[in-house]
């Protein structure tokens, strides 16, 4: 069993940037692709971008492509998701989660879930 917890969110500007950290414990964190996704108020949650089991390999949405980077740290447990030039419909409660499928995009491949960290992106 694999637990995570989100740290990182809050308010930023149009523009800024916010860092978001992933903590996991429980399992081989090694094993599990990791995953970013997000909720906005009244939508369905959505797929932000994955990592791979040991990194090498990353997928991201078509709508955070070259504004958000992925990464994790298999030696400390954690996954990242930096996001840079944020605009307000990056707003959002964000996910981490862990799959053990190499290629999960679907939320539904994705067995285990952090509770979410709010970011708020302002005008």
């Amino acid at each position: 069993q694999v637990q995570l917890v989100e740290s990182g969110g809050g308010l930023a500007q149009a523009g800024g940037s916010l860092r978001l950290s992933c903590a996991a414990s429980g399992g081989t964190f090694s094993r599990y692709a990791m995953a970013w996704f997000r909720q906005a108020p009244g939508k369905e949650r959505e797929f932000v971008a994955r990592i791979s089991w040991g990194g090498v390999t990353t997928y991201y949405a078509d709508s955070v492509k070259g504004r958000f980077t992925i990464s994790r740290d298999n030696a400390k447990n954690t996954v990242s998701l930096q996001m840079n030039s944020l605009k307000p419909e990056d707003t959002a409660v964000y996910y981490c989660a862990a799959s053990n499928s190499y290629n999960a995009i679907q939320i539904s491949e994705y067995e285990y879930w952090g509770q979410g960290t709010q970011v708020t992106v302002s005008s």
